[in-house]
């Protein structure tokens, strides 16, 4: 009920005050007028929240075209360059002509046929003849021997699906140009693999997992319901992660797929996209969250476990059905520019999540000494459409001609996530301070 300002106390209705109050309003529109007001942009959701924040490094002329970073002595991707921070998720994509470190020819550097691009033939090049070239500074081209020497006696685990996998065997690939690594992998599936950098005593390893979360009926070209387990990590991981030193967490695009049933404390709560009689329909979203809470209130509560956690953020896909005209659904040959990217609900949904869920945990984890670290990869990946298999995954004769418009091309732009990982290691190890 609205208050009837007319039978207020306090003689607000009185002459005098009323000329009290045309004299405030005088005062306060003068004091604007000489004092103008802070104007903020918006950006689409990148690493910020209340406990980042920014080192300016340009003159105050630029400083509205930043964007704040995680915590820049821990979080970021950042570097230190002389006296200046520079925040290496903001730039663009610019013409490199010297080509990968590596090709599919390159010794320890076996590729997957599906991310092996140039092998079925694809005709253009010029895909992998690009660097990230942040704004203020430069980003180091890949160091073999720098990165193997940070993890001398350690271990590196990468958790997730066939992206992580792709993530894995580009740094598999750019560390064998210096060291060649011994498969100990103890079965032939993809969902886990171990390599050994002997002279370093560096494991690397994949613990593959669609959800990251127990699943049930999974198939990947099949329709029938994925049942999910959302209060329970997936054991292809969970047992065995404890003693690594480095856990590189991700997951996406599975949630994506319809008719998905949620099931919390031994019992069906809902489902995503599945049309089904009295079942609630709780959303894609609702599933991906819980998903990573569930993961890192594992890692948190494994007693054993004193490693640091990394987040690398969603990757986007460029399915773009309107060039299909039989050459595939990613035909484009060069990087997007910033005013060509086109705004992706979906993927901003997943990455809002997936950072409300990391900040959580890491409030949470750091009491307990834990370390959590970030790999946003998502804004800078969204401009390079060109970076995708397309039908370049299998041989030309092959019945199969769906378009992979979802992984990366080996090598391709997807090596620079191990270049921001270089990055991170060096900042944790005070190689931020070096000059670099």
């Amino acid at each position: 009920m609205m208050a009837n300002i007319s039978n207020t106390p306090s003689g607000y209705n009185s002459p005098l005050n009323w000329y009290k109050v045309i004299l405030l309003i005088i005062l306060l529109i003068v004091l604007f007028t000489i004092i103008p007001p802070k104007h903020h942009e918006n950006f689409p959701i990148s690493s910020q929240s209340e406990d980042f924040s920014v080192e300016n490094s340009t003159s105050n002329q630029d400083q509205g075209n930043r964007v704040a970073a995680v915590n820049p002595d821990h979080d970021s991707i950042s570097m230190r360059l002389e006296s200046k921070k520079c925040d290496m998720l903001r730039g663009k994509w610019v013409p490199y002509p010297e080509g990968p470190l590596y090709t599919n020819q390159t010794t320890g550097c076996y590729i997957e046929k599906t991310q092996n691009c140039m092998r079925f033939g694809r005709p253009d090049t010029e895909f992998m003849k690009w660097r990230w070239k942040p704004d203020g500074c430069d980003l180091p081209v890949f160091d073999a021997a720098r990165f193997l020497e940070l993890v001398r006696g350690k271990s590196m685990a990468f958790v997730g699906d066939s992206v992580a996998r792709n993530q894995l065997q580009s740094l598999k690939c750019l560390l064998s140009t210096v060291a060649h690594p011994i498969n100990e992998s103890s079965t032939k599936v993809w969902t886990l693999r171990r390599f050994v950098f002997t002279h370093y005593n560096f494991t690397l390893e994949l613990f593959g997992s669609t959800h990251l979360v127990r699943a049930e009926g999974i198939e990947p070209h099949s329709a029938a319901p994925i049942d999910l387990y959302l209060d329970e990590a997936d054991q292809a991981w969970a047992n065995k992660i404890a003693n690594f030193d480095y856990v590189i967490i991700s997951a996406g695009h599975w949630f994506s797929r319809p008719k998905m049933r949620y099931h919390e404390s031994h019992k069906v709560v809902g489902c995503s996209m599945c049309n089904a009689k009295n079942m609630t329909d709780l959303t894609r979203f609702y599933g991906y969250k819980k998903a990573f809470e569930t993961t890192f209130r594992t890692l948190i509560d494994l007693p054993k476990f004193n490693g640091t956690v990394i987040l690398r953020t969603i990757s986007p896909t460029h399915f773009e059905p309107e060039y299909w005209e039989g050459r595939g659904y990613c035909v484009r040959r060069k990087p997007f520019s910033k005013q060509q990217v086109q705004y992706d609900w979906f993927l901003q949904m997943y990455k809002k999540i997936q950072m409300e869920e990391f900040l959580a945990a890491k409030r949470e984890g750091e009491e307990r000494g834990l370390k959590f670290r970030l790999l946003d990869i998502t804004e800078v990946m969204l401009l390079r459409p060109d970076g995708h298999p397309n039908h370049y995954g299998h041989p030309p004769e092959s019945k199969n001609k769906f378009s992979d418009c979802l992984h990366w091309c080996l090598p391709g732009p997807i090596d620079v996530w191990n270049e921001f990982l270089l990055q991170m290691l060096k900042n944790e190890n005070g190689g931020s301070r070096e000059g670099l």
